[in-house]
């Protein structure tokens, strides 16, 4: 979506995660948009009111049906990224749990990675959700997984992982946790 500030700026918002861009306005053309789409490596309508999404969010696929290696959504909850995964998170989907949590780490704060609608985990997964707990740790914000998958608890808890980041059973607990973690 797009929104005309004034005579001389645009916004635009993704569709996907709500993230803003700002710039000049195309003077012939309130309705085009596609100089700051394409400046800014965003994909969708050339005009204002058609479909936006930022470079992040283009990267991780399109937005109809689910995104493409179980990532269902990126939610923005204040200073909280939710990354929603579903299916199997393997070497073969990990590449885009990995973008998913680097468009996590470049919003800021803290981190919740939602596996209740996952059904398996290997080292790829195991390694992408470490990489990310020490980048929120850098700084200053956590990570905190929702696991409710008995097998992915179990291999949480014997690579020791629920130790270092917390391993909660809903949405609701992690948010809550995060929140008085500030």
């Amino acid at each position: 979506m797009a929104v005309v500030l004034d005579d001389h700026l645009v916004s635009l918002t993704c569709d996907n995660c709500g993230d803003t861009v700002a710039g000049p306005r195309v003077p012939s053309d309130g309705e085009v948009v596609w100089p700051l789409v394409s400046e800014y490596g965003w994909s969708g309508s050339p005009l204002s009111d058609g479909p936006h999404r930022c470079a992040h969010c283009t990267r991780l696929g399109p937005a109809s049906g689910g995104m493409p290696g179980g990532i269902l959504g990126i939610e923005h909850l204040g200073d909280v990224t939710v990354v929603t995964v579903a299916g199997d998170v393997d070497l073969d989907t990990g590449d885009t749990l990995r973008i998913a949590l680097r468009h996590a780490a470049d919003m800021g704060g803290h981190v919740l990675v939602d596996l209740a609608r996952t059904d398996l985990v290997d080292s790829t997964a195991l390694g992408l959700l470490v990489r990310a707990h020490r980048a929120a740790a850098e700084r200053g914000a956590s990570l905190c997984v929702v696991a409710t998958s008995p097998l992915i608890r179990q291999v949480l808890q014997v690579t020791r992982l629920d130790e270092v980041f917390p391993v909660v059973g809903s949405r609701a607990e992690a948010l809550a946790g995060l929140q008085t973690d500030r």
